[in-house]
């Protein structure tokens, strides 16, 4: 268990990402995330084996998450408005941020169901 507390790599922030208007916008309802994206997009290297701790400490818990094979696990952060914000928060086409976690808890993938687009 030593070994596995030692893998991965802390995260506290990304260069010019406000975390705190991201945390403070589940499932993207107010459509404040996107003002995020430029800095998100420049900085998702940083992201590559943060464990899960420290992007739930960025992030926030995941507007939605899923438990994949081989003890892998996704993490879903909604980029825009769409019927999750109805009250029973379906899930929802809406674009999100995607992140994939490996067998020892760190991510290993950042995507986007859709690229963002620019404004």
């Amino acid at each position: 268990m030593v070994l596995l507390s030692g893998c991965g790599h802390a995260l506290t922030e990304l260069p010019g990402f406000d975390a705190e208007v991201w945390r403070h916008d589940p499932y993207a309802c107010q459509n404040r995330r996107q003002a995020q994206l430029p800095a998100l997009q420049q900085h998702r290297e940083l992201l590559y084996g943060t464990r899960a701790d420290d992007i739930d400490a960025l992030f926030g818990r995941p507007d939605e998450e899923e438990l994949s094979e081989q003890t892998e696990k996704l993490y879903f952060y909604y980029l825009e408005p769409g019927t999750q914000c109805e009250p029973t928060h379906q899930r929802s086409a809406a674009n999100k941020l995607v992140l994939r976690f490996g067998p020892l808890g760190t991510v290993t993938e950042v995507l986007y169901e859709r690229a963002p687009t620019r404004h």
